[in-house]
């Protein structure tokens, strides 16, 4: 017999997630343009027992979403053909009982605002942990879910921004400069330090 997993609020005590087990239907979207992200991830909640499609952009995932409606759904803000929110209003067309997590920069937060309004069940800064996506899938909707556990240093976030920034501008150092009104030597001793913890 499969244990449940119960995560404990640490102000109340109460039980604020289901085991993906106690769902009928365990379909699982994921919409992310960056490959080797979307593949960990979706090998994770396969995992976790998800059954898991993925597509790498709006138009796969609209496309795979009139084949399949999913019971749950991740889907990341910026794609490379337009906006996650098209994919989360289609998914909440075909199915409003779906779990719509979203994943965004942490700049872009007013924007993941909008995706709730849209119908996203909560919304995650990217590089996303597949342990606190589940969480966020599986808790009740009624009650405040815990903190992450280990969540990002500030250092962290700062380096992973950076390096989104840099990664969608080619990999050009003096747009990324400009474009994150650093200058180019500072951004340059930024690039070439390891991930901080």
């Amino acid at each position: 017999m499969k244990k449940k997993m119960i995560i404990y609020s640490s102000m109340t005590g109460t039980d604020i997630s289901k085991n993906i087990s106690e769902f009928k239907d365990k379909s699982l979207l994921i919409v992310d343009d960056d490959n080797s992200f979307r593949e960990r991830l979706a090998r994770a909640m396969e995992k976790k027992g998800f059954k898991v499609t993925q597509a790498e952009s709006v138009k796969t995932g609209i496309e795979t979403i009139k084949i399949n409606k999913p019971a749950f759904a991740v889907v990341d803000l910026r794609l490379s053909d337009g906006n996650g929110l098209e994919v989360v209003k289609k998914i909440q067309d075909s199915n409003n009982n779906s779990k719509i997590i979203m994943l965004t920069g942490y700049g872009n937060i007013p924007t993941a605002v909008a995706a709730i309004k849209q119908g996203a069940i909560d919304y995650l800064a990217k590089p996303a942990d597949a342990d606190d996506i589940e969480k966020a899938l599986l808790a009740d909707p009624q009650k405040k879910a815990s903190p992450p556990e280990n969540p990002m240093s500030a250092d962290r976030v700062k380096w992973e921004h950076i390096h989104r920034v840099f990664e969608l501008c080619n990999r050009n150092v003096s747009e990324t400069a400009r474009r994150l009104k650093m200058h180019r030597r500072t951004l340059q001793r930024i690039l070439y330090k390891r991930s901080p913890k």
